[in-house]
């Protein structure tokens, strides 16, 4: 089961002692943040989690699968998550 944003926001508010409203606007601002310094080619590390970065993917031929008739796929950026070895670690136990 996926735990969702306001799941998320009420472990986290219980974690640090703080209203959910201030817990609300500080995992907003980490996603605009995170979005911000992605957008500007940085990379971000996220402690305990892992670090994400922006890729670019080539252009390519691709195939319709209903036609099969081939298809030009356009270049694009990619986000790609690397996972912490902590994290990798505590799944994996």
């Amino acid at each position: 089961m996926a735990l969702t944003k306001d799941q998320l926001i009420a472990d986290i508010a219980e974690a640090v002692d703080a209203p959910k409203t201030t817990a609300r606007n500080a995992l907003d601002q980490l996603g605009q943040i995170v979005a911000d310094q992605l957008e500007n080619g940085g990379e971000i590390t996220l402690p305990g989690i892992g670090k994400l970065k922006v890729s670019d993917r080539p252009a390519r031929t691709g195939r319709n699968p209903s036609t099969g008739a081939p298809l030009e796929i356009a270049a694009k950026k990619v986000i790609k998550f690397v996972p912490a070895k902590v994290l990798t670690d505590a799944i994996n136990k």
